[in-house]
């Protein structure tokens, strides 16, 4: 089998896994018991804070810890939103972009249904960029909050959000972004990207599902959703997931030690992919930028097929990919990010995604091209049967 499906999920490294052990047998503390167990797993879970507060060139007390990415999309988009309104009622608005995961647009709607708010949707270009400008046109005085995610989970493209979050920090609005997936491919200092809040999901790194991480610039207020015992300095109450915090550490530490070299390599093996499913196959279309995209997305509609037909065909040559966000799963709608592009409803749902993870080979993605030739072919003719 050939695994090209590590936007949904990559498997957990087994240096992950080692660093994990300890805390998931011998050392199995409550961070907050006082007594020499219960200190042993605070010290594990101080470490890993210190350990992403390093990769992402922030202070430990701005690290919070989640049960993954969509959680911690919900604590920035609602906890940021509620907490200015909260001090300022005239704060009612929060911007999101067309293209965002189901975690910020759900958090979103939530706002708009039960405290009020008006949820500004900025379009994107063909490629899926939002640009500064549509920003600008944006924003307004009762803004509380944007969220614009960093990189794309279906096409793969890269915002600009350094120049998204400075725009909209010139106006004194607070800017969050879904690093999800950029996590490992991407540069992830947030004084870099001058973003106030930053997702991270452990299972798109290595880690296990499960474990997650909000950065929260030390000075922007926000609504916890999860009351209790006040762990995760108030922000996040319940017993912390001490193994997740330790795995989720490893994993962001041994990525981003080799992110530059290892994204280059992948995004040449992409390119050459890319290349060749253009060539092999009739009519395929890439969706995304064709430059600023992420190096581990490569995503094509098939017109004249079903995406849910190719992926069939392939698994059954023993490539396993997707038709799209395993988040949408079970959905029989055409992709909203893709339509958002401007692509026809009838083409997106053609569309399937490959997504590789560092261990992708040249051998793999060969034997992936030719095989999606001969899928596409495959599906067109008993289309036409």
């Amino acid at each position: 089998m050939i695994f090209l499906d590590a936007a949904a999920t990559t498997p957990v490294r087994r240096e992950v896994l080692d660093a994990m052990w300890p805390y998931l047998t011998g050392e199995f503390g409550n961070p907050s018991s006082h007594h020499s167990l219960g200190e042993a797993a605070a010290d594990a879970l101080a470490r890993a804070r210190a350990a992403v507060a390093g990769v992402l060139g922030c202070r430990p007390g701005e690290v919070t810890f989640t049960s993954g990415g969509t959680e911690a999309d919900n604590l920035a988009v609602k906890g940021i939103a509620l907490a200015r309104q909260a001090a300022d009622p005239t704060l009612n608005r929060v911007v999101i972009s067309s293209v965002e995961h189901p975690a910020v647009e759900e958090s979103a709607r939530y706002l708009e249904r039960f405290h009020g708010f008006a949820v500004d949707v900025i379009g994107v270009d063909a490629t899926g960029l939002v640009t500064p400008e549509a920003l600008a046109a944006a924003l307004r005085p009762e803004t509380a909050l944007v969220s614009v995610m960093y990189a794309n989970n279906e096409v793969g493209t890269v915002q600009p959000i350094a120049r998204l979050a400075s725009l909209a920090r010139s106006r004194g609005i607070p800017f969050h972004t879904d690093a999800v997936q950029a996590a490992g491919w991407l540069p992830l200092d947030v004084k870099a990207l001058g973003v106030d809040a930053l997702s991270i999901s452990g299972h798109k790194l290595g880690a296990p599902k499960g474990c997650g991480v909000l950065y929260i610039r030390g000075r922007t207020r926000i609504e916890p959703l999860v009351h209790g015992g006040g762990q995760e300095r108030g922000r996040r109450s319940g017993t912390e997931n001490v193994a997740g915090a330790v795995g989720l550490a490893s994993a962001l530490t041994l990525a981003s030690g080799r992110q530059m070299q290892v994204a280059e390599h992948v995004a040449a093996l992409r390119d050459a992919f890319i290349d060749a499913v253009l060539a092999g196959v009739p009519g395929a279309v890439l969706t995304g930028h064709p430059s600023e995209r992420l190096p581990s997305v490569a995503s094509f509609c098939f017109p004249g097929t079903s995406g849910e037909s190719v992926l069939l065909e392939l698994e059954r040559q023993g490539i396993v990919c997707s038709s799209g966000s395993a988040c949408a799963a079970g959905s029989d709608a055409p992709s909203p990010v893709l339509t958002a592009l401007g692509i026809a409803a009838e083409v997106a749902q053609t569309a399937v995604r490959f997504s590789f993870d560092s261990g992708v080979s040249s051998q793999d993605l060969d034997t992936a091209a030719l095989a999606v030739r001969d899928a596409v072919a495959s599906v067109r003719t008993l289309g036409r049967a």
